[in-house]
C-alpha cells in the first residue's frame, strides 16, 4: 500500500510554523547566549571571587563548557523521541526545560551567600541548558524543512537559524541596557539576574505559539508507512548503520561554524575589555551591531543555497572566516568602538555563510524516521569538539602568548577542517525529504544519503506531485 505525499502547506501555514520556530529557537538561544555573556562580564567576580581576572574569566568559562557536553546527550534522548513520536511534543519539552533552568540561574545565590556551593548549582542548571537545547536545535529546523516549500528550503529552513542572532541581540541588548542603566554595584548585586528572570515570560509567549502548530506532514506520513511495514532498528542504530559518513560530514562541517562564532561574541567581549582596555558598554554594543546584521544575512544566504547549492554557500562562508581571522584582530586592537563593530559584523556576517545553508544541508542527509537523531547528533557532538572549547582555548591562548594572533591561527585550524569535510560531501540541494529514492522536485532520482547525488540539475522532468518513482525504495 503507498502512503499519499503530504500535500504542500498553504503560505498562512507555513508562515506560522516559521514562526513558532523562530520563536522557540530565539528563546532557546536567548538563554544559553544570556549564560555566555554572563559568563565573560560577572560569573568571575560571583561565582570565582578572588582569582586573577582572566583565571577566574577560565573558570566561567569552563561552566559555560559544561552545557556543551550535555548538548550530545541531549541529541541522543530527544532525537530518538522525536523519531518515534514526532517533533512538536519533544520542541515542548525542550522549551521548557530551558527556560526552567535559566529562571533558576537569576534567583541562585552568588560564592558570598553559599560558597562552594554556587558554582556547583550553577553547573548543574547549565547542565540542564545544555540537554535542552541538544534537543531543541534538530527538532526547530525540521518542523520548517518538512514542512516548507521544497525548492525554497534553503530559505525557508533558514528562519529558524536566525534564532541564534536573535537570542543572541536579545541577550546582549538586556546586558547592555541594564549594564548602562545600573551602577556597576548595582549590576553585580541585582542587575544581572533581571534577564534570567525575563525568560520566564518568554517561555510562555514560545509555547502558546509552539503549541498552535501542527506535527510535521512528512513524518506523519513516515510513521504511517512504517506501522504497516516491519519493526524498524532504534533511530541511533539506523544512523549509524546507513549514514556515518554523513554524521562525520555535518561534524566536520561545525568545526568552523561553532568555533568562529564563539570567538566573535563571546570571547571578544573579553579580548575588547581586557586586552584593548574597551569599556564593557562598548563591546557589549559591537556585538548587538553585528548580530542584527547577521539575523538580516542569513535568509540571504539561504536563499542563494537554493539558486547555487548548499555545498558551494557553505564554503563560501567557511573561506571568508578563514581569510577575515587576521583582520578580525587587527580591527579589533586598534582600540576604536568602529574598529571592533567592522570586526565582528564582517565575521558574523561570513558565518551565516555557514549557518544559514546548515540547516537544509543537514536535513536532506538523513531518512525521516531517523533525521531527528541524525542531524542532531551529527551537529552537537561537534558542538563539544568545536564551541564548548572554544572561549577557554582563546582564553587561554590569550592568558600565554597575550596576542589574538595565535587565536586567529586556532581559527584557521578549524576552517582547514571544515572546508575538508564540506568539499568531500555530497550536494543534497535536489533530494525529496519523503522518502529517500524518491523523485526530487526537478524530477531527477534523490539518492540516499552517502550515494553520489545525480551529476547535474538538468536532469528530465518527471512527476511535479513529489510521488515516488517505480522501484522507490521502502525505507522510511
Amino acid at each position: 500500500m503507498t502512503t499519499p505525499s503530504p500535500h504542500p502547506p498553504t503560505p498562512n501555514s507555513l508562515s506560522r510554523i516559521v514562526v513558532a520556530s523562530l520563536i522557540g529557537t530565539t528563546i532557546e538561544w536567548y538563554d544559553f547566549f544570556l549564560y555566555g555573556s554572563a559568563a565573560a562580564l560577572v560569573f568571575n567576580k560571583l561565582f570565582f571571587p578572588g582569582s586573577d581576572p582572566l583565571v577566574g574569566t577560565l573558570l566561567s568559562f569552563l561552566t559555560y563548557a559544561v552545557g556543551f557536553v550535555a548538548r550530545p546527550v541531549g541529541a541522543l534522548v530527544f532525537g530518538h523521541f522525536g523519531d518515534r513520536v514526532g517533533r512538536k511534543r519533544l520542541l515542548v519539552v525542550s522549551l521548557v526545560m530551558m527556560g526552567g533552568a535559566t529562571c533558576a540561574i537569576g534567583v541562585l545565590p552568588t560564592h558570598a551567600a553559599v560558597g562552594s556551593l554556587a558554582p556547583v548549582l550553577l553547573t548543574m542548571l547549565r547542565l540542564v541548558q545544555g540537554f535542552a537545547l541538544g534537543g531543541e536545535w534538530g527538532g526547530a529546523v525540521l518542523l520548517v524543512s518538512e514542512h516548507g516549500d521544497a525548492r525554497r528550503r534553503g530559505f525557508w529552513a533558514a528562519w529558524p537559524q536566525t534564532g541564534a542572532p536573535a537570542g543572541q541581540l536579545l541577550a546582549t541588548g538586556v546586558l547592555s541596557v541594564l549594564t548602562a542603566s545600573t551602577s556597576e554595584p548595582a549590576f553585580l548585586s541585582w542587575g544581572w539576574r533581571v534577564p534570567f528572570l525575563l525568560s520566564g515570560v518568554l517561555v510562555i509567549v514560545g509555547l502558546w505559539i509552539r503549541l498552535s502548530v501542527d506535527e510535521s506532514p512528512v513524518f506523519k506520513a513516515a510513521l504511517a508507512r512504517a506501522s504497516t511495514g516491519e519493526p524498524e532498528k532504534p533511530p541511533l542504530v539506523a544512523v549509524l548503520r546507513d549514514h556515518w559518513r554523513d554524521v562525520l560530514v555535518a561534524m566536520g562541517a561545525r568545526m568552523a561554524e561553532n568555533i568562529s562564532y564563539y570567538v566573535i561574541t563571546a570571547f571578544i567581549l573579553v579580548y575588547a575589555t581586557e586586552q584593548t582596555q574597551l569599556p564593557k558598554q562598548s563591546a557589549l554594543d559591537a556585538v548587538l551591531i553585528g548580530s542584527a546584521v547577521h539575523f538580516a544575512a542569513i535568509p540571504a544566504w539561504g536563499a542563494l543555497s537554493d539558486r547555487i547549492g548548499r555545498r558551494p554557500v557553505y564554503l563560501i562562508g567557511a573561506a571568508g572566516i578563514g581569510l577575515w581571522a587576521f583582520p578580525f584582530f587587527a580591527l579589533a586592537d586598534s582600540g576604536s568602538f568602529g574598529g571592533l563593530v567592522t570586526a565582528v559584523t564582517v565575521g558574523l556576517v561570513l558565518h551565516g555563510g555557514m549557518y544559514a545553508p546548515q540547516a537544509a544541508f543537514f536535513s536532506e542527509m538523513f531518512a525521516t524516521r531517523m533525521r531527528y537523531s541524525g542531524a542532531s547528533i551529527g551537529a552537537q557532538f561537534a558542538s563539544v569538539a568545536a564551541g564548548a572549547p572554544a572561549p577557554l582555548i582563546a582564553t587561554a591562548l590569550l592568558a600565554e602568548y597575550d596576542s589574538g594572533t595565535p587565536v586567529a591561527l586556532y581559527v584557521i585550524a578549524a576552517v582547514v577542517v571544515t572546508l575538508v569535510a564540506v568539499g568531500l560531501a555530497q550536494e543534497t540541494r535536489h533530494r525529496d525529504l519523503d522518502t529517500p529514492g524518491s523523485k526530487s522536485r526537478d524530477g531527477a532520482a534523490s539518492a540516499p544519503a552517502g550515494s553520489p547525488t545525480p551529476g547535474t540539475a538538468s536532469a528530465s522532468p518527471g512527476p511535479a506531485d513529489g510521488r515516488r518513482g517505480p522501484g522507490a525504495g521502502r525505507r522510511c
